[in-house]
């Protein structure tokens, strides 16, 4: 029977292990992950041998121990035995708290990706390195004379960084000048991805091409730094545009990011600019709004909400949903040409490029100020001038989106400057923007005053590039621009940069000021005021049904004197849970001292009827003291120690 003793022990040893990982889960009163209770469990049945001799005394010639007759003395060592396995527990959750480790699985499955992405972050970061930059990595403030050092790095990180650089190049109210003026110049020049790299995405996506189009040109039309754009005709008839997103992008994107994610971090934790800056912040922005660019479900979605914005002499294109996928978008196709390259000949197609820049801004203000949703990103190099003299809207993979009240908050922001009033563009600045807890708003009132009176009180006029200067003043004081914010005046910069090359007189602000006005206008017509009123009407007509019951019940209550005020301390249930975890962790805690206490004190004592052969009753119940206030000092430490939101 030798032969099954191996496999006995192992059942053994694997009963046993179960067995007292399951008991100090109950002790602990806190769930682990298997693999925490299994090196827990493991630990206690290896230290469990030297703990019994210890206590028990060591083993007889016929293979006992000495004092194994004693059931007290059993008991305690059993006791004894778990208190590795919990400190063992406690230990690790101080250090690594649970959920902060990939399982050992995860970590097998990841062990590729992690080499390569920490190799590419090494990577990046000698480029920053070799570019000079290294020291702002250490905790220097950066200087205004890093731009170029800046741009030459992000340029040689590659796509996400020079989508980086191109996104903070517009965040004039967090950058100075100098690094914006350098960032400006990023360009990503993507190269053409071959067809059968492109055959093989279509049919992945559609199984057979053929079913889908009747026709699929091979030579792309353009190609950007996420998807490559062929022309097609579906077996509809239809002309459209092929949008595909390049292979292995995702794969980079995302590695990218973590990358940038994990510098973001760093630079917070080490730098007090980057806190300042709000660095993470900006790092996870990024990072949703370019995944959002990889899923072309979400531009046909764009594609969608934006159309709910008609301007005359404004096309947006029509995407084909049931066609289209997270890595292909097929489009209505627009004959045009870009903006930029149709300037020179407007002239000869008599088109009055001053309407265009009118139409173009009422185009973009109407979506900010009334529907919502609105290209993040109108660059010349995104509009198309069609042959019916129409201007085509392209790319929506990035849109804003403003509610409901931060719309009507950004109108009471412009309304403030333009009435130049301080004291109303200190309310309007709090309202829209993010502010601290403690705020000086007396100070924030006197720099907005002599902003009013540099920009505001001239007969020189203002521009979009005046409100760089505003946001440096909310920044100053504490008070964060949010990215729905941020981007509205991001696309108003990107606006006027092409307004102006259509119109080299063109006034932005004064454009605006007569298109708002008609904004208003509109908004204060009798059938809006009336559809306005009906649902307000339909929202209140609930509550005035019952409030001449509620009325009468309460005069009713007044005059025969029962009128009172019922306030019920701890009614919602999470406080109720809040408290009760912290009297249970208090009491635990008591529970603990005392228990350690008496400990103590009964250890000490000689006397008394022997349990074992060298222990007295009174140190036997000294050590279960010691035990129990260990364990009870445990459960509070794992509690204190586990994470919040867990």
């Amino acid at each position: 029977m030798g032969f099954l003793q191996g496999p006995l022990f192992v059942l053994t040893a694997a009963v046993a292990v179960v067995v007292l990982a399951s008991i100090v889960r109950r002790l602990l009163g806190v769930r682990f992950s298997a693999t925490r209770l299994v090196l827990a469990a493991a630990i206690s049945w290896g230290m469990s041998a030297p703990i019994m001799t210890a206590m028990l005394g060591p083993k007889l010639p016929d293979g006992t121990l000495a004092d194994a007759g004693k059931p007290l003395l059993l008991v305690l060592a059993m006791l004894v035995i778990l208190l590795p396995s919990m400190v063992f527990l406690v230990v690790a959750e101080a250090l690594a708290p649970s959920g902060s480790l990939p399982t050992p699985l995860e970590w097998i499955r990841g062990l590729r990706s992690r080499v390569a992405r920490s190799r590419r972050y090494w990577r990046f970061t000698m480029i920053l390195m070799r570019h000079g930059l290294g020291p702002y990595l250490r905790g220097r403030r950066p200087q205004a004379n890093i731009g170029r050092s800046l741009r030459e790095a992000l340029n040689e990180g590659g796509l996400t960084f020079i989508k980086l650089g191109q996104i903070l190049s517009t965040r004039r109210d967090l950058l100075p000048a100098e690094i914006i003026d350098e960032l400006s110049l990023l360009q990503h020049q993507a190269a053409f991805v071959a067809w059968p790299q492109i055959q093989a995405v279509l049919e992945a996506e559609y199984g057979s091409v053929e079913e889908v189009f009747d026709r699929f040109d091979r030579e792309p039309l353009a190609a950007a730094s996420v998807a490559q754009v062929h022309s097609a005709r579906l077996v509809s008839g239809e002309e459209v545009v092929v949008k595909v997103r390049r292979p292995g992008v995702t794969t980079q994107v995302n590695r990218d990011l973590d990358i940038i994610r994990r510098l973001a971090r760093t630079l917070a934790r080490r730098t007090s600019w980057a806190r300042s800056l709000g660095v993470t912040a900006l790092a996870e922005g990024f990072a949703a709004a370019l995944r959002e660019e990889l899923d072309f479900r979400i531009e046909a979605r764009n594609l969608a909400a934006v159309a709910v914005t008609r301007v005359e002499g404004v096309a947006v294109p029509k995407a084909f949903t049931e066609h289209s996928s997270a890595r292909v978008l097929v489009m209505e196709r627009f004959e045009g040409v870009p903006l930029r390259c149709a300037l020179p000949r407007l002239a000869e197609r008599e088109i009055a490029a001053r309407e265009l820049a009118e139409r173009l801004l009422d185009y973009l203000l109407r979506q900010v100020m009334i529907d919502g949703v609105f290209h993040a990103d109108p660059h010349p190099g995104n509009i198309l001038l069609l042959a019916d003299g129409r201007l085509g809207m392209l790319d929506f993979g990035s849109v804003g989106r403003l509610d409901s009240a931060l719309r009507a908050s950004m109108r009471r922001l412009l309304a403030a400057v333009d009435a130049g009033d301080p004291l109303y563009l200190c309310d309007a600045v709090l309202e829209v923007m993010t502010a601290p807890e403690e705020i000086d708003e007396a100070a924030l009132e006197r720099d907005l005053g002599r902003f009013t009176a540099r920009h505001l009180r001239t007969d020189s006029g203002f521009d979009v590039a005046m409100f760089t200067d505003l946001f440096r003043i909310v920044s100053s004081h504490g008070l964060a621009v949010p990215a729905e914010v941020a981007a509205v005046f991001r696309a108003l910069g990107t606006l006027e940069g092409t307004l102006t090359e259509l119109a080299r007189d063109f006034d932005i602000v004064t454009e605006a000021r007569k298109l708002a006005g008609g904004y208003a206008a509109e908004q204060l017509t009798p059938e809006a005021l009336k559809r306005e009123a009906a649902a307000e009407l339909v929202a209140l007509v609930p509550m005035l049904r019952r409030l001449p019951r509620r009325v009468d019940r309460l005069l009713g209550a007044a005059e025969d004197g029962k009128l009172s005020v019922n306030v019920r301390l701890f009614a919602d249930r999470r406080d109720r849970d809040v408290v009760t975890g912290l009297v249970h962790q208090v009491l635990i805690t008591v529970l603990a001292a005392t228990s350690g206490l008496m400990g103590v004190l009964m250890v000490g004592r000689q006397n008394g009827p022997m349990v074992g052969k060298s222990v007295s009753l009174y140190q036997f119940l000294g050590y279960s003291f010691l035990a129990v206030a260990s364990v009870l000092a445990l459960r509070v430490l794992v509690v204190v120690f586990r994470r919040p939101e867990d």
